[in-house]
């Protein structure tokens, strides 16, 4: 790859992306994100691939969009790291799994349960999806230093939003609800949809990806206590979590 070559899928050029990179999946919330950064300036929207670039304590930091899913993940990842990029964060949304938990917290996974596709053409099944240790560490220790209530565990990854939540109108219910069920016994806190293929495809290039959720609602919990679910749609705990962390794994990096 030249200097000046443009990534086919992101639109963007090497020299405009910063090395360290936050991926949320909405490309509208590049836009929130990239103002917690120093200077942000929008470097290409295109599909759903949305790139901004500002820094953090003058080091560069991109924010891009990833879209719903691991394959689009996988690409922005792999397009990111031909750019130079080496450190990501996933700032994203979950559903609760685990009954005690409420909606409104954050999720910081120790690994990720590969219900996907993506990850598979990359390792195979036995090979776990697991975050960078020490961006996991750094993503707990900025939530405790703000006092922001979370939890870390395994998360599952599905490619089907609506095969979790319609099961039983599914050709393959049984399958699907007794999956659920297994992941629920052994612990299982989560459900989202693109960090087993991140972790994944992270530990392939060698390059460091962790993630912060917040969850945004938790359908045991509702099940089980009979209390309406209300969306937790609010984002900034898992910034201001990711932008905290980042800064310390960069001013770290320098060291």
């Amino acid at each position: 790859m030249t200097v000046s070559e443009t990534m086919f899928h992101l639109g963007c050029k090497a020299e405009e992306v910063g090395k360290y990179v936050f991926l949320p999946g909405d490309p509208a919330r590049t836009d929130l994100i990239a103002q917690y950064l120093d200077d942000p300036r929008l470097i290409v929207r295109k599909r759903e691939f949305s790139t901004w670039t500002g820094s953090l304590d003058g080091v560069p930091v991109s924010v891009t969009s990833t879209g719903i899913g691991g394959p689009s993940a996988a690409i922005a990842m792999e397009e990111l790291v031909m750019c130079g990029a080496h450190t990501f964060i996933r700032i994203g949304t979950c559903g609760g799994m685990q009954s005690e938990i409420p909606a409104g917290q954050l999720v910081i996974p120790t690994g990720a349960v590969r219900m996907e596709g993506t990850s598979h053409e990359y390792m195979p099944a036995a090979f776990p999806a697991v975050p960078d240790f020490g961006l996991t560490c750094a993503l707990s220790d900025a939530a405790k230093e703000l006092v922001l209530p979370h939890v870390t565990g395994v998360v599952q990854c599905k490619d089907s939003f609506y095969g979790q939540h319609s099961p039983k109108r599914m050709p393959v219910a049984q399958k699907l609800l007794n999956d659920w069920e297994a992941w629920k016994a052994a612990g299982v806190i989560a459900s989202e949809m693109e960090s087993a293929a991140l972790f994944v495809v992270a530990s392939v290039l060698h390059v460091r990806c962790a993630t912060v959720l917040n969850m945004i609602w938790n359908q045991e919990r509702e099940a089980k206590y009979g209390t309406e679910a209300v969306p937790q749609l609010d984002m900034d705990a898992a910034i201001k979590t990711a932008v905290l962390a980042m800064r310390n794994v960069i001013r770290n990096d320098m060291r």
